[in-house]
């Protein structure tokens, strides 16, 4: 017997991926082999049960016989789960999604499967900013952007931090702090300085700025919060940020805070171990305002913290005083500062958010600026993420606008590093596109590297990751190996400039920046050493991407996926073009565009220019080679 389903294809299922509350999709499966089966089904499981729905025969395809039925969605956003069943005689065999779970042509079994297809059924009335859609997004690491004071000087008065010289290697061991890794070594980034270079942001191509936390905090990377109402002086004031914001708006660039609200600082005005603060603290009595805020076993040395770690103390989301100080008071913490200027909020570890904070979460942050964004930290296919035990329902409508992609981060870096094939790549991407709902496709964070993980040039130089931290701290691409990185970057950049979801560039990686895991992915800027074959080359990619709207809005077709070699169209208002990569050996790519009605290509960023009267290009691609066409 002969089973047949393509979730991604109109035959099979109608229309294409994610679908909204109450619409009708019809699913079609094809059966060679077995006669006149007994009973063809499909079986849907949504979040309370499962359905059987029995298909009637539609008509003949060449030798197979082809089964379907139409269903609806239901009108509670969720996602659907479906496969097949198939009896003829003795047999009874089921057919479900394949084995890497990536949609499309699926597997025959003979057990009822466990990787099933899925179906993203979300509001009808979700919607994503637009603006945010229209964006390239710059990271800034503040502490290792730029220090903007006029002599250099440290901000803040601080005498418990150490004061590096900018551009030397972060600490990395904790004999270096003294004996506890604290993180607490400074360069002197501040808002100033970011402030100094919105001209050179802008002239980059760059509208939004993703910046890492600035609230007052203990350490370099400020992520144990010590108090949400206040820039912290080693960056500037209130007032900076204001300022910040006003002038950022003056260059076309929008600014995007980091949110930690898991989690604050052991050392916060709401915890307050170390006394720092004149705030009576949750570890210092019980009758503390914030004492509600934390999860005590044994208090006060006993606590629930952010993976055991004691600095960071873990908040109770639920309870009334926090949900009220962070989400939902006229002055609340999300609200002030999109009011000070910012315009939307990544939050991070948002996994360890409930579902019913970030829904509260939106429906507050909305309400002060409608079309403030909202990004969350998620690592894996958000729309079928599953957390302490919960399937998520991140990107149905209700809770967030986008997510970072580091799924597309790791089906790039396996396609570059040949890890992984044109065809598995493709697969990767388009079961992304068919799971997330169109806004949110649109709205991905798409990033290369970000303050948690390796600098990209450094990853496509395919350095060992079993390296110590004193090797990765010595780890430095020279010679033929940084020339090879780099051929691999242009190709990867293009691909990240192109495909559909938000371009975001980790500050310096257009500088052609360097190194493994954190600290050493959080050096500095290395403002006058710039490599200029990769600033220029970006510079080159962000005006092609701001050039058409196809790149941030239109159609996405694979049209060519074989070897190492890739190709894709995307398609706007009157407008298209070809992206071809090939990361295998100097070869001609065979491209098939007559579906798409092309004739004539001509070099985007290159010049060269081809005609096909059939729609049919051979097109020579070097090794680690990238081309754009106009098509």
């Amino acid at each position: 017997m002969r089973i047949e389903h393509n979730s991604r294809s109109g035959i099979y299922r109608m229309p294409f991926g994610a679908v909204c509350t109450g619409e009708k999709v019809t699913l079609m499966l094809a059966v060679a082999g077995a006669g006149i089966p007994d009973a063809v089904r499909l079986i849907v499981e949504d979040r309370h049960a499962e359905k059987y729905f029995n298909m009637p025969y539609y008509y003949t395809l060449g030798e197979y016989s082809v089964y379907g039925c139409e269903i609806a969605a239901p009108d509670t956003p969720q996602n659907l789960w479906y496969y097949f069943e198939v009896a003829a005689g003795t047999q009874k065999l089921w057919y479900g999604n394949n084995r890497k779970g990536l949609g499309g042509i699926g597997e025959i079994y003979d057990h009822i499967p466990e990787r099933r297809y899925q179906i993203t059924v979300y509001s009808a009335d979700y919607k994503t900013p637009d603006w945010f859609k229209k964006s390239i997004c710059y990271q800034i690491f503040p502490d290792r952007f730029c220090n903007g004071s006029p002599d250099g000087a440290f901000l803040g008065g601080r005498q418990d931090i150490i004061k590096r010289k900018w551009g030397e290697t972060p600490y990395y061991k904790a004999e270096q702090f003294g004996g506890v890794y604290n993180c607490s070594d400074f360069f002197g980034g501040n808002l100033a300085g970011i402030e100094q270079k919105l001209g050179y942001l802008e002239e980059l191509g760059i509208t939004a700025v993703y910046l890492n936390p600035v609230f007052k905090a203990f350490s370099n990377h400020k992520y144990d919060t010590g108090d949400y109402e206040t820039i912290d002086p080693c960056f500037g004031t209130n007032e900076d940020f204001r300022r910040l914001c006003e002038k950022a708006e003056e260059h076309g660039i929008r600014i995007i805070l980091d949110g930690v609200f898991n989690h604050t600082g052991s050392d916060s005005r709401y915890f307050n171990k170390n006394g720092s603060y004149d705030s009576v603290g949750a570890y210092q009595s019980k009758e503390s305002p914030y004492y509600d805020w934390f999860r005590f076993s044994d208090w006060p040395e006993e606590y629930e913290s952010w993976w055991g770690m004691k600095t960071l103390p873990q908040v109770e989301e639920n309870c009334p005083g926090y949900r009220e100080y962070i989400i939902t008071a006229p002055d609340s913490i999300v609200k002030r500062w999109l009011q000070e200027g910012a315009s939307g909020w990544r939050l991070d570890v948002v996994d360890e958010l409930p579902d019913e904070t970030v829904k509260l979460m939106r429906r507050e942050i909305k309400n002060t600026v409608p079309d403030a964004v909202i990004i969350g930290e998620v690592w894996e296919d958000a729309s079928n993420k599953v957390a302490y035990g919960e399937a998520r329902e991140y990107l149905l409508g209700y809770e967030l606008d986008s997510v970072m992609n580091y799924p597309l981060r790791s089906a790039l870096i396996d396609f570059a590093l040949g890890r992984s094939d044109a065809q598995e790549f493709a697969a990767r991407i388009e079961s992304l596109k068919e799971n997330y709902p169109p806004e949110a496709f649109y709205s991905l964070l798409n990033s290369l590297s970000t303050h948690d993980v390796e600098r990209i040039l450094t990853v496509l130089g395919n350095v060992p990751c079993s390296l110590s931290r004193d090797e990765q701290a010595a780890v430095r691409l020279e010679g033929e190996q940084l020339r090879l990185a780099k051929k691999r970057l242009f190709a990867v950049m293009t691909l990240q400039m192109t495909l559909p979801g938000v371009p975001c560039i980790y500050y310096g990686d257009e500088a052609g920046m360097q190194g493994m895991g954190d600290p050493f992915c959080r050096g500095c800027y290395p403002w006058g050493q710039e490599d200029k074959e990769i600033l220029d080359f970006v510079r080159s990619l962000t005006a092609l991407r701001k050039s058409s709207e196809a790149f941030c809005s239109g159609a996405f077709d694979v049209v060519y996926a074989c070897g190492a070699g890739f190709g894709m169209i995307r398609r706007g208002t009157g407008q298209c073009f070809l992206v071809l990569v090939n990361f295998g050996h100097e070869t001609y790519l065979r491209i098939d565009a007559a579906r798409f009605g092309i004739t004539e290509l001509k070099g985007a960023m290159h010049d060269e220019q081809m005609d096909s009267d059939d729609g049919i290009f051979y097109v020579n691609m070097p090794e680690n080679g990238v081309k754009v066409f106009y098509a």
